[in-house]
C-alpha cells in the first residue's frame, strides 16, 4: 500500500509496536534467519539478493508478485529471493494470514509460495468486509480450511494445531519486528543487496526489475547476457 504521505505515522506505529512487545523487551535473537527462500535458493556471495516484505492481504503486494516472479525466472540462479511477512496493522486478517504462511513453511516449505499466491488470488475473501460478521475463531477456521484446501487436506489437523502453537505466533511477530528494524513502513517493500529500493509501498513492474537487476547481474557474472 502506498503510504508516502503517512510515512512518519506508520513508522511511529511500527516503532511503538516493536518497543512494547515482549520480544523487544527480552532482546531475543531468533534461532534462525527470518524469511521464506524462493525455490530453495539461499543467499550466496555471487548472487544478487532480493528481500521482499509482503502483506498477504495487501493489494499492492499482490500486484507486485507476478512481475517479480517473472524477473526471477529470467535471471535464474544469479538472483535469489527471501520473503518476509509484514502484516500491516490497518489490514484486517493480515497477521492471521501471515501466520498461516509461517505454519505451512514448517510443514512443507515447498508449498509456502503456492499458499501466498492463493491468498493473493482470492484476497477479497479475507478483507474486513468479507469477515466482518465472523468471530476471531471463525476467521481462523476460515483461514485454516482455505489453507488445507490449497496444500492438502491431510495437513488440516496440523494447520489447526499451528494456530494454537506459540512458536508460530512468535515467528510471525519476529518477521514484523525484523521489518520494523529495517525501516519498513508499508508493503510491498524491497531491498536489493541490502539497500532499499525507492517508491516503497508501490508495485514494481517487470521493466522496473530489469532496470534494477540487469547491471547487477552483469557485474556479478560477466558471461550473463540479458535478453
Amino acid at each position: 500500500m502506498d503510504m508516502t504521505n503517512n510515512k512518519s505515522i506508520i513508522l511511529a506505529i511500527s516503532t511503538l509496536l516493536c518497543l512494547f512487545s515482549p520480544i523487544a523487551g527480552q532482546s531475543v535473537v531468533p534461532a534462525k534467519q527470518d524469511g521464506f527462500w524462493y525455490g530453495g535458493n539461499t543467499a550466496a556471495a555471487e548472487k544478487v539478493l532480493i528481500e521482499a516484505f509482503f502483506d498477504p492481504v495487501c493489494p499492492d503486494s499482490r500486484d507486485s508478485w507476478p512481475p517479480l516472479k517473472k524477473a526471477l525466472r529470467h535471471y535464474g540462479a544469479t538472483v535469489t529471493l527471501v520473503l518476509h511477512t509484514f502484516p500491516l496493522p490497518y489490514h484486517d486478517n493480515a497477521f492471521a494470514t501471515s501466520r498461516a504462511l509461517h505454519i505451512v513453511n514448517t510443514l512443507n516449505a515447498s508449498a509456502t509460495y503456492g499458499l501466498l499466491e492463493a491468498f493473493f488470488d482470492e484476497q477479497e475473501k479475507f478483507y474486513g468486509k468479507a469477515t466482518f460478521n465472523m468471530s476471531k475463531a471463525g476467521v481462523v477456521n476460515h483461514i485454516v480450511e482455505f489453507t488445507a484446501n490449497e496444500i492438502g487436506k491431510s495437513y488440516l489437523s496440523a494447520i489447526k494445531s499451528g494456530f494454537t502453537d506459540t512458536k508460530t505466533d512468535h515467528s510471525t511477530r519476529v518477521s514484523f519486528k525484523y521489518g520494523c528494524l529495517r525501516g519498513v513502513y508499508g508493503t510491498p517493500y524491497f531491498f536489493v543487496n541490502g539497500f532499499p529500493l525507492p517508491d516503497a509501498g508501490s508495485a514494481l513492474d517487470y521493466k522496473g526489475w530489469r532496470k534494477v537487476l540487469d547491471s547487477l547481474v552483469t557485474k556479478q557474472d560477466p558471461l550473463h547476457h540479458s535478453l
